[in-house]
């Protein structure tokens, strides 16, 4: 049985807010529904009180040539949700599993095969985020620091701001902001940008003023329409997103980036060994 299926719900969730008042109703009625139905334009169309070319509309805002190829591959992949789950941890790990469903459905391999090209060029790598999104940037920090990245995250406004003066085109620079609303994170990508920065933003809202200072828009899932996602980690799908990116980037110079790896895992086991041989 395959465990991860393309959906277009990750996709629709990604440019609510490029939507109208109209077609976020259509939305809402593609994210919520749980059951198979009629999904010609004339049935939802009626259903929803709203014209056939809304819904062409709405389909091509997803990315879609139109609403019939829109609904193709809604329905080739739509799975009615078990009727009965007990238990808190298969509760749990249910909503992990449609999470990885949805970063599977949202990964663009060809965009990520662009970044690790990027991370190669760069002479120096920045990272910056806030609050949860801020410990995702030191966890790539460590990551990548290990298989000989220069690079280093930031976590803390001005420092955010103070940075973007010393951003050029040897950086490449990495904002995370699930929102997309993230002032401190917009305006560090903005300024090394127009300084000639690559810059990557991470994100769960896919909007057009993006593409103005960023290079590359990497999108993953957003908890908000999952049921029991306030109880899941908001890092959990930007881990995974980075993940892919450091797979990319390993497997470019696999044997070289492994014994990098190895040797700080060795350094800091000689450290510690050390520490505790000045203990004794």
């Amino acid at each position: 049985m395959e465990y991860y299926l393309k959906s277009v719900v990750p996709i629709i969730e990604s440019n609510y807010d490029n939507f109208t008042t109209v077609e976020k109703n259509i939305a809402d009625f593609f994210i919520q529904n749980q059951k198979k139905t009629d999904l010609s334009a004339k049935a939802i169309s009626e259903q929803l009180f709203v014209s056939e070319a809304s819904l062409s509309r709405f389909a091509k805002k997803c990315g879609f040539r139109g609403y019939r190829e829109f609904v193709y591959q809604y329905e080739q992949n739509f799975v009615e949700k078990q009727e009965s789950i007990t238990g808190n941890t298969r509760t749990i790990l249910t909503v992990y599993q449609e999470l990885l469903n949805r970063t599977y459905s949202l990964v663009d391999e060809a965009q990520i095969g662009r970044i690790s090209r990027f991370l190669n060029q760069a002479e120096r790598v920045l990272v910056c985020g806030r609050g949860s999104s801020g410990l995702a940037a030191r966890e790539m920090e460590l990551r990548f620091m290990r298989i000989g990245v220069d690079i280093d995250s930031i976590g803390d406004t001005d420092l955010m701001r103070m940075q973007a003066v010393f951003q050029d085109k040897r950086s490449l620079v990495f904002g995370i902001s699930i929102s997309g609303q993230q002032e401190d994170v917009l305006y560090l990508l903005r300024e090394s940008h127009r300084r000639g920065a690559r810059t990557v933003l991470m994100t769960a809202k896919n909007k057009d003023e993006y593409a103005e200072f960023c290079d590359e828009v990497v999108l993953v899932p957003s908890l908000n329409h999952l049921d029991h996602g306030n109880v899941i980690s908001p890092q959990f799908p930007i881990l995974v997103m980075l993940d892919v990116i450091y797979s990319y980037y390993v497997e470019k110079d696999k044997y070289i980036r492994e014994i990098l790896h190895d040797n700080t895992l060795r350094a800091l086991k000689d450290g510690r060994g050390g520490y505790r041989r000045s203990m004794e």
